[in-house]
Parts: structure tokens; sequence; C-alpha cells
């Protein structure tokens, strides 16, 4: 059985050390906040709002939500970006995506502060994660899974990557983050040709496509470390990832590692979004 990479020891050590630099913070006059803000009510968003707002409060991170009415126009997103960026007492943002159909997306990414981007989704901000130069943050789910990586003191260096998903949310970041710890890698999507063979050959495999248990057998073997992203519903209206876990558990062997949906990297997003924030306020103390 291959070994169960859960985010639980992840998300607590996370928290120990940011609990440090809060109470740091906060010595030096620094009072770390967090601003959402939601457009309409998707459940899923209003999930990971009540997540991020728990693990704030878990760490004194201070909250600002700014709710707008879903037919309430881009005039009023926009005024709320203004606000956020223009708050000396806010140093790190959060907008939910995607935005309600009618909504000029790119436009608000623009518009927020790169300083206080902390999920990485202005061009700005991910420049520095694709030319390895200035002070944008990467989006909270590829950092998650470099967080996870070494964690569990997985080695990067050297090793062959295979991640399948090029999203500019996680696929294609952490591909650029990966290759900058110096592994190899090799970018996939649905046109990849004879993709269970490539997958097959990497020694870490990061899947990041959106599609439920579409990963089976075939796809892996022994010794692998797989990180799988997806967070799917079943045929059966249960949770999973986007690999098939049951038939790549039993592929992967006492050698390899894998993490589950749920319980796995999923839950170390929201801390990698509050140490983004903690960054994001010790650089405008310096």
């Amino acid at each position: 059985m291959p070994r169960i990479l859960l985010g639980k020891p992840i998300i607590d050590a996370l928290k120990a050390r940011s609990l440090e630099r809060v109470a740091l913070l906060k010595n030096n006059g620094v009072d770390p906040a967090l601003a959402i803000v939601r457009v309409g009510a998707r459940p899923d968003d209003l999930s990971y709002e009540r997540t991020a707002i728990k693990r704030a409060e878990s760490l004194g991170i201070a909250l600002r939500l700014f709710e707008i009415e879903e037919d309430a126009g881009q005039d009023a997103l926009m005024k709320a970006i203004d606000e956020v960026n223009a708050d000396s007492g806010i140093q790190g943002c959060l907008m939910f995506r995607p935005l309600p159909k009618g909504y000029d997306e790119e436009a608000a990414c623009e518009a927020l502060d790169p300083r206080k981007d902390i999920d990485g989704i202005g061009r700005a901000a991910l420049a520095r994660v694709f030319t390895g130069r200035g002070e944008g943050f990467a989006p909270c789910t590829a950092a998650a899974c470099l967080e996870m990586l070494d964690g569990y003191d997985v080695s990067i260096e050297g090793k062959r990557v295979v991640v399948v998903g090029r999203s500019l949310v996680i696929g294609r970041p952490v591909a650029m983050m990966l290759l900058e710890r110096n592994a190899t890698v090799t970018l996939c999507h649905s046109r990849t040709a004879n993709l269970p063979s490539v997958m097959r050959d990497a020694d870490i495999v990061v899947l990041a496509t959106g599609r439920a248990k579409a990963y089976g057998a075939d796809c892996f073997r022994e010794g692998q470390v797989v990180l799988d992203v997806g967070i799917n519903v079943d045929a059966d209206g249960n949770l999973c990832g986007d690999a098939d876990f049951e038939a790549a558990e039993a592929v992967l062997g006492e050698h390899g590692a894998i993490t589950p949906v749920p319980r796995g990297v999923g839950g170390v997003t929201t801390s990698v979004l509050m140490k983004h924030v903690l960054d994001a306020a010790e650089r405008c103390r310096q």
C-alpha cells in the first residue's frame, strides 16, 4: 500500500509558523488583514469562504468581506476593488472566480493591486511565477502542491514530473514552480498523445484537470508520488479526485505515495492563502 499524504500535518505545521509570524507582526504594530471579494453566492465560493474565515480567526488575522449582489454590475465590483487597494490596513485580497456572466473578469483581476493579489490572479502577480522576478504571489493551490512535497520530504530536484492540466490556476503555475526547483517537467493536457504512457514515466504526477476518476491503473506505476488536486463529484455524489484512487493505490505499491480527495491538497490551499497574507504584511513593514 502506498503512503497516504494527508493535508493535516502540513496544515498544522503552517499554522504553528503562522501564529509565530502574526505575533511578531502585531508586536511591531502591524495587524495583518485579509479582504474577500465575492460576487453572488455560489455554494463552492461560500464553502471556501467559511473555511478561510475560520482559518483567519484561528490565526488572529482580521478579515473584511465585500459581498456583491450577482446583478450589481461591474461598477460595483470595481468600486470594491478600489476600496481594497486604497485601504492600507488590508495587505491581501482573495477574489472569487469565475465571476458571474456579464462581468469583465480580466479587468477586475488587473485592477487589483499586485502587492495585495495573494492568489495570483493578475498578470503582474503571475510574472513572478513565470519569470522568477518580481514580488507576485503564486496561485495558492499551486503553492500548496509544493508545500505538500516539501512537508513530506519528497525530493524535487532532478525528478521527472508530469503535470496533467494547463490552467493558469494550477497546471501552468505549478509546472513553472517545479521547474524553478530543478525538476524536469512535462506539461500535459487533453490532446497529449499516449498520455498514460507519459504519466507512467514520471517520478511525480500532478493531476489538475477536474475530471472525476479519469486516470486509472494504466496511468501509474509502482513508486510514484501522485498529487491529486482535482475536486469532483462522482456518479454516487461523493467527492473524489481526478485519479481513480483505489486503482492507483493498488498500482503505486509500498514505495509510492498519493494524496486523497478530500483530506489532501485542498485543505492546504487555505493555509497557503494565510501564509501569503503574512508575506504581504511583512513586505509592508519593510
